[in-house]
Order: structure tokens, then sequence, then C-alpha cells
């Protein structure tokens, strides 16, 4: 039983009951229809309260519904997600779309794709052809603008060409201001400052040998580079520090 048949064979149904009189067999089943009454819902133009809607008011769709394990019938000024509408003379349906389809505007054309296939030209591919890229945001085969090798989608670019940089999903030639190029990754990074630790604590007093001044020497400190900048970084400050000091007396040692 094709797609078209289970709507419209409730449509027959519908005709048969109405045009036999609502024989024996007919109440049992669909328990009167209500042609304009109360229990329809917006859209029926005849109901049943066991099968819902039978048929549908000019330009409306029908849809069948599952209510539990039964299915109802509805009327639809637009078909739901999955499906695609199908008008005829006789009854305007809503069509389910293909396995592959999220959405679909017609049998044959797929307006969006369930995740892991992507749409290109309305069908829903495992792999996008040559030249495009899969973005699995969109579920669709984008096209990559000229100086991008790679994209996500249209304007995030993920790889440029060789002689670009990219940065934010563009490609640029040159770096802008606050950036600069690493030309391993080729990408625009921001610069990396020079780090450096704490100061060690000064060292001993040592006298200068060349000094006219009794007990005057020095004492140094230091610190050490924690991470070297980068090119266009800020540069290392003095990693040392010497002051004046007091050096000690030697004391002699007496020999008995």
């Amino acid at each position: 039983m094709t797609k078209m048949q289970i709507p419209s064979l409730i449509w027959m149904l519908q005709l048969m009951n109405v045009s036999k009189g609502q024989n024996s067999t007919s109440v049992l089943r669909f328990k009167r229809s209500d042609p304009v009454g109360n229990s329809c819902q917006a859209g029926c133009a005849t109901c049943s309260p066991l099968n819902g809607c039978l048929s549908c008011k000019p330009r409306f769709f029908f849809h069948l519904e599952l209510d539990g394990i039964q299915q109802r019938g509805t009327c639809l000024s637009s078909c739901p997600q999955g499906y695609y509408g199908m008008r005829s003379p006789q009854i305007s349906t809503c069509i389910k779309c293909k396995a592959d389809c999220a959405s679909c505007f017609s049998e044959n054309f797929c307006t969006r794709c369930h995740p892991g296939r992507f749409l290109f030209r309305g069908k829903c591919e495992s792999s996008c052809p040559d030249g495009l890229t899969a973005s699995t945001m969109l579920r669709e085969c984008t096209e990559c603008p000229a100086e991008c090798e790679l994209c996500v989608e249209r304007n995030n670019c993920t790889r440029c060409r060789a002689d670009m940089y990219q940065i934010h999903g563009q490609c640029n030639q040159t770096c802008p201001r606050g950036f600069e190029p690493d030309v391993q990754l080729m990408q625009c990074i921001p610069p990396i400052h020079c780090e450096v630790g704490e100061w060690t604590s000064w060292g001993q007093c040592v006298r200068k040998q060349n000094t006219t001044v009794h007990r005057r020497g020095e004492e140094t400190r230091t610190r050490q580079i924690l991470h070297p900048p980068s090119t266009s970084g800020d540069p290392c400050p003095h990693l040392a520090e010497i002051r004046k000091c007091a050096a000690k007396k030697k004391q002699k040692i007496r020999l008995e």
C-alpha cells in the first residue's frame, strides 16, 4: 500500500459510508460521521469520534497522527516537519519525506537532512563532492571562499590558502594590530609577553678586590624567565640586581 493509499482509503470509506446510508458495518467502525458537528476539529469537513477527521475543508491537508496505537485523521493548514503537502482535486494529504530527509519540499527535494547527512542540490548525501565542505552545523555542502581551503560554513574558514593567515574564521594576507603570524600554524595569534619568576634572596656580600673603601662589598639577587616573549611580545625585564653591602671582617685564626 503506497503513502497516498492510506488517507485515500479513509476518504473513500467515508464516501461509501455516506452513499450507503451509514449501514450497520460502517456504524460499528466509524460510529457515525459528523459533517459539521461540534465533535469535529477545526479544518475537518467530516469526522467520526473513533477515527477523527475523515475529510478536510478546502485548502487543508489530511494527516494521520498516532494516538497510542491508533491512527486518527487531522486536517492541517500546513504539514508538520518531516512531511510535504500533496494537493489533488479529491483530497490534499501530508506525505512523509524520504528516510534521510528531516524536512522536504517534495518527494525528490529535501530541504534539511538528519545528522550525519549533508544537503546537496535537494539530496541528502553521506559526503560532499570535491570543492565543497561538509558543514556539520548546517548539515549541508557549502562552497568555501576562494582564499579558504577548508571551512565549517561559508563565513567560517578553518584553513586558509598556503600564503594566508587564519583569524576568527577569516583569511588575511597580514595579521591585524594586536596579533602576530604563526608561520607553522598559519594563524594570527595574540603576542606572548615575557613572564619572569620571583626574586631570589640576596646573596652573600662579596668585597671587591680593587675597592679603596674598607669592608665595602656587593650582593646580588636574580630571577628566572618562566615564559620567553614571542616576536612582538613585551621583552623580559632585567634578571639581576646588585646593591652595596658591608662585608664582615675576617677573623684571624690563632695557632698555639
